[in-house]
């Protein structure tokens, strides 16, 4: 008796085409059909993508079009510029915290003349 191999995760990377393509097809397929059930896994089936992948698209297509609730894609690279922002000012900080109380510490040593 034969062992089915279950195939592991990949970690390939769609392009925005590839994606934007996937998430028409299951609007598609849920206009014709009138229900939203199992046409994630069609579609996904049908251009051999995972269904997970596919699922997480549409919702964010969804969020993105203003058809669901949560954080846009334009939304969410503003806060990770924001975070990067954030941090890089917080090492600044604490470089110039740093050099201060150094100086200082120099300033208040009795000369040597």
């Amino acid at each position: 008796m034969a062992s089915k191999q279950v195939a592991g995760p990949t970690s390939r990377r769609y392009s925005e085409e590839e994606k934007a393509a996937a998430v028409r097809m299951v609007r598609t397929l849920r206009a014709e059909l009138g229900t939203s059930r199992g046409t994630v896994k069609r579609v996904a089936d049908q251009l051999g993508y995972g269904a997970e992948s596919v699922r997480t698209w549409v919702k964010q297509a969804d969020i993105d079009d203003g058809q669901a609730p949560g954080v846009s894609t334009g939304e969410s690279e503003r806060l990770k510029v924001l975070e990067q922002e954030n941090r890089e000012l917080r090492r600044t900080n604490e470089i110039l915290r740093r050099a201060a109380s150094f100086f200082a510490a120099e300033l208040d040593r009795p000369s040597k003349r």
